[in-house]
């Protein structure tokens, strides 16, 4: 439940954007779009894309000088989606390119998942509860 502010009015967050600092902004937008199916936002400023599919909102920043994600080993895990029709998204980006680490495949928690690797070696993990 919120917390109430001054006025005692509950906080409501009403959406939330990810942030993934990336080395070369045009290739992971590229990435995003044409790869994943998401689109880009009408949200303008130097160095960053913004791009959102259904729910799920992102913003690209580009840092050219920082270490690479998959440089990061076991830290390189974004963000865990949660799909309707997880088969289908596998079939759909894999069409498209993405570099498939695990393909799905039921897990002993209850849910399907397949795990991708972006551009600059962020993990991403897209399940469906069984």
């Amino acid at each position: 439940m919120g917390r109430g502010g001054p006025t005692g009015a509950a906080v409501k967050i009403v959406r939330a954007r990810s942030v993934l600092a990336v080395q070369d902004l045009e290739r992971s937008a590229r990435f995003y779009i044409s790869t994943l199916g998401f689109t880009e936002d009408d949200i303008r400023s130097p160095g960053w894309r913004f791009l959102s599919r259904d729910g799920f909102h992102l913003m690209l920043g580009e840092c050219r000088e920082e270490m690479a994600a998959e440089e990061t080993g076991n830290h390189s895990w974004f963000v865990h989606l949660l799909v309707e029709g997880v088969d289908r998204y596998f079939d759909e980006i894999r069409a498209r390119g993405a570099e498939i680490l695990s393909p799905p495949g039921n897990r002993d928690y209850g849910l399907r998942e397949f795990v991708i690797r972006t551009p600059d070696g962020h993990r991403i993990v897209v399940g469906e509860p069984l």
